[in-house]
């Protein structure tokens, strides 16, 4: 059984930051996704409730309002409650695994979030943009490369390759 979602849109309103009563952060918002087809030259859009939990739903809270671009990857889950009224309330919400924040700080109206380098996911330990070690010291593990640098910009002199090195 599979059950992925995979969704890039923007936050109709601002997210609702809550806690469960043992603590919890659990952060509510809806996101505006435009279909791939328009109807008569107008864009349609669906309006997808999700749900974050923990620091992707602080994270989310305090970085990103209104308008704010975001992609999120999760799962759909589905629920029910007894209503007001007595009537049984059925629900569908996206539950989200890994947050990314798509915009720079300052490219939205009254949107905060990070860069796409410093995005709210489940990093679990992996670069966060700083130089510094885990406790705000130097570094003394050894250094890697991040994917968007140079690895060869303190070389001295041309790179030599042999022709046994080539692939083909």
């Amino acid at each position: 059984m599979i059950n992925r979602v995979v969704l890039v849109g923007r936050l109709t309103k601002d997210p609702e930051l809550r806690y469960t009563p043992n603590g919890i952060a659990s952060c509510r918002f809806r996101l505006a996704v435009n279909r791939p087809f328009k109807n008569e030259g107008e864009q349609q859009a669906d309006f997808i409730s999700c749900v974050a939990w923990r620091k992707q739903a602080e994270n989310l809270a305090n970085y990103i309002r209104k308008g704010g671009l975001i992609g999120l990857e999760g799962r759909i889950q589905t629920g029910s409650y007894e209503g007001q009224d007595g009537k049984r309330v059925y629900t569908t919400d996206v539950v989200a695994d890994s947050i990314q924040f798509l915009e720079p700080r300052n490219s939205t109206v009254g949107s905060q979030g990070p860069s796409n380098h410093e995005s709210s996911t489940n990093t679990s330990g992996q670069y966060q943009g700083s130089s510094q070690g885990q406790y705000g010291g130097q570094n003394n593990q050894p250094s890697y490369t991040r994917a968007d640098e140079d690895p060869f910009a303190n070389s001295k002199g041309p790179i030599e390759v042999s022709e046994d090195d080539l692939p083909f």
